[in-house]
């Protein structure tokens, strides 16, 4: 009778700790969903400011370089190749 009594304790025991890690397995997996979401926010974000970096990076080589330069522009060129000196900006005392 004993044995019984103490194999139905073991039974109640046993599944209170299979509710307590249930319970505490929900809690990590809602835990580790928040944290993966938040680095994937982190993630977009590093990607967004590493492309947002190459335009400006490529912004800054391909201006410069006269590819979409005012004073190439074959508008301002008298025939023969001479300059007109009447740009948009000879108001202002700028000659190209």
């Amino acid at each position: 009778m004993r044995r019984a009594q103490q194999r139905g304790a073991n039974v109640d025991e046993l599944q209170n700790r299979t509710d307590a890690l249930a319970t505490q397995a929900n809690t990590f997996k809602s835990g580790a969903n928040r944290v993966r979401k938040q680095m994937w926010w982190k993630d977009m974000k590093m990607r967004m400011c590493i492309i947002v970096g190459i335009i400006l990076l490529l912004v800054v080589i391909i201006v410069p370089s006269g590819e979409f330069s005012v004073t190439h522009c074959d508008i301002l060129r008298l025939p023969g190749g001479r300059r007109s000196g009447k740009g948009p900006m000879a108001d202002h005392g700028v000659r190209f």
